[in-house]
């Protein structure tokens, strides 16, 4: 046969992105499993790709054939780009985003399964053996579409205390330190290198993430740091002294000089046409009666200037990580005078974003929210200025606008600001509750979820409970549960917990029909919920109603389960909700013991935690005054 040099290409295109795949070291981030799963497939695809090429002239492939292997070869180049941004991109983000990142892995593999779809085997010039493989592999490629990882609820944790605590335990990021494998000084330079790559390359932020999540890494980068350091101060110091040898006057990154004065940035602003100078220089160049921008020569349509935060904080890490001082901003200045001692805020530009708060446009007001939402999100004591400067109700009145986007940075301003005690009750008295439920019901997604941890941090004072309640927030709550992202339905599950604690709130969620889902999620271990739905339903088993509802979905079986190989924590709660059935009749014992639970249950009270001791013990003496009712009988 004639030679075909498109199929050539193909073949030889298929053949080098599988072995560049192949040749991809380990991955040591948080999705090393989706990663090791990906490059192990791909694999397995290798001897059929070398035996298409080694017999590529003895057998004419159809068009179709070649079609699907060419569907196949675009669909390993988008898995290689994939691998490769997973092992050269930041840690701390991967971890921030690992639903984004699960979703882009799950695109991959839909897309694999597609192409392989479309290649009809039979047809090859392959053997048997070989055909037999990839039959398997495909059908391990569509079993893997819809099957999620089991996510790390350790991690998770502690990026939550890490992010939400104004003193974080030490320990927190100790093991964020290990499991993000950022352990020592190199380590920790390459993750700044790898953000701020990925800021530059998207010209700011990664499409559809928010830049509060690059002052989040910035932040956990920081502490990370902190806590190498002090976990190896000696060979921090050799590392710091080793750099100052070979680096006494290290190079700035192009990116971070201002355009007009070529020095390093301390206070960036971003113009309108998207530029980034430090501000006090394109604030002479516009007192100067100059329209235009210095670097493009584009008119600037309005010369407001907006602080880039992103680039800030990247630059703050840069010379905490090379040993260059950045000077203070005159700006930021220590005022005792303002009541809060040691405060590190900057005044004037949070009464400037108030201003445009409550008489900006539109845009002014999007911008100003985003901003404070930022600053809030920063450290305590911007917690305090802004709640001090009266920003509470002005962003509670935008939590009403129209605009989704306003509406979100309003939510999740508030929610920054409520993890300071006093300002919990500020938010509450300024009438937000009502508002913060109805951007549950009807806000973007992640609106939606900040809503629902808005609700929950507010729920930490108990009167707080009894009025969200009221305010109709369970069954939207429920509503995230059940549809929201893997994030939101954590959000929802931890408000819920937290105001089923008030006794009319757990009639509420009950009428509201939250056991259902609850079991559902409860009968699903790789969703990552299961802890939460028992902790739940365990809240609600002290209920009349809670019983009722629970018994109607046959929950004896999978409690058996849970207190048989359970977490402690789990088996405890199972056994505090078997309790509670149980004392409400004897066919829910009948049941258990048939089940097998006896066994588990004396296991569990010689070996379990205290609570779930107390109650095995008490299931154990239901089980033998029933076994001895039967004999009397």
């Amino acid at each position: 046969m004639a030679e075909n040099p498109k199929v050539e290409a193909v073949l030889s295109q298929l053949n080098e992105s599988a072995k560049a795949v192949c040749a991809l070291p380990e991955c040591r981030t948080v999705t090393k499993k989706m990663y090791g799963n990906l490059v192990r497939r791909v694999k397995l695809l290798t001897p059929m790709f070398e035996e298409l090429q080694d017999g590529a002239g003895r057998k004419e492939l159809g068009d179709d054939v070649v079609r699907g292997l060419d569907s196949l070869r675009i669909a390993l180049d988008a898995a290689l780009e994939l691998l490769k941004s997973v092992l050269e991109g930041s840690k701390i983000f991967q971890a921030l985003l690992v639903d984004k990142i699960a979703g882009k892995f799950e695109h991959v593999t839909k897309q694999i399964e597609e192409a392989l779809s479309q290649v009809p085997y039979n047809e090859l010039d392959i053997t048997e053996e070989v055909r037999e493989q990839i039959e398997l592999l495909h059908a391990q490629f569509k079993r893997a579409i819809g099957r999620l990882e089991s996510p790390d609820v350790q991690l998770a944790e502690d990026l939550a205390a890490a992010q939400m605590d104004d003193n974080p335990d030490p320990i927190v990021f100790k093991r964020l330190s290990e499991k993000l494998h950022l352990r020592n000084t190199t380590d920790i330079k390459r993750e700044l290198l790898a953000i701020h790559e990925m800021v530059i390359s998207c010209g700011g932020v990664p499409e559809g993430v928010s830049e509060e999540y690059i002052e989040t890494m910035s932040y956990l980068l920081r502490k990370l740091k902190d806590c190498v350091s002090a976990d190896n101060p000696d060979l921090n110091a050799l590392e710091i002294d080793k750099d100052s040898i070979k680096h006494r006057s290290p190079i700035i990154p192009d990116d971070f000089r201002c355009p007009i004065s070529l020095e390093l940035m301390q206070d960036p602003v971003i113009v309108s046409t998207g530029q980034t100078y430090e501000r006090s220089c394109i604030q002479k160049w516009l007192d100067a009666g100059h329209k235009t921008c210095p670097k493009t020569q584009q008119t600037l349509l309005h010369t407001a200037l907006t602080p880039n935060y992103v680039l800030k904080s990247l630059i703050a890490l840069w010379c905490e990580s090379n040993g260059v001082e950045l000077p203070r901003k005159q700006g930021m200045c220590r005022n005792k005078r303002s009541g809060v001692s040691g405060s590190d805020c900057d005044r004037a530009a949070i009464t400037a974003l108030l201003q445009k708060l409550a008489n900006g446009n539109p845009d002014q007001q999007r911008a100003a929210a985003g901003e404070l939402r930022l600053l809030a999100k920063r450290n305590a004591d911007n917690r305090v200025c802004i709640a001090e400067a009266g920003a509470i109700p002005l962003l509670v009145e935008l939590l009403s606008s129209l605009d989704l986007r306003t509406q979100e940075h309003a939510v999740t301003a508030l929610l920054n600001l409520s993890i300071n005690e006093a300002n919990k009750g500020t938010i509450v008295n300024a009438g937000a509750i009502p508002d913060i439920v109805d951007v549950l019901k009807n806000g973007s997604t992640e609106a939606r979820e900040n809503a629902a941890a808005t609700l929950f941090s507010l729920s930490v004072v108990d009167e707080n409970k009894v009025a969200i309640g009221a305010a109709g927030a369970i069954p939207p709550l429920i509503d995230l549960l059940c549809e929201g992202t893997p994030r939101g339905k954590k959000d929802a599950a931890t408000a819920i917990f937290n105001l089923s604690i008030y006794q009319g709130n757990k009639v509420r969620a009950v009428r509201a029909g939250i056991v259902p889902p609850l079991m559902t999620l409860l009968k699903d271990p790789g969703g990552g919920m299961v802890d939460e739905a028992l902790a739940i339903l365990a809240i609600l088993a002290s209920h009349q109603e809670g019983k009722v509802a629970m018994v109607q979905a046959e929950p004896i079986p999978i409690l058996v389960d849970v207190i048989r190989t359970g977490s402690p924590r789990n088996r405890e709660n199972a056994a505090a909700i078997l309790w509670s059935l149980c004392t409400g009749g004897s066919q829910y014992l009948k049941s258990a013991r048939e089940l097998g639970a006896e066994e588990a249950l004396k296991e569990l009270s010689e070996n379990g935690t205290d609570r779930a001791k107390r109650k095995a013990v008490s299931v154990l003496e239901l089980l033998q005054r029933v076994e001895e009712e039967s004999v009397v009988s």
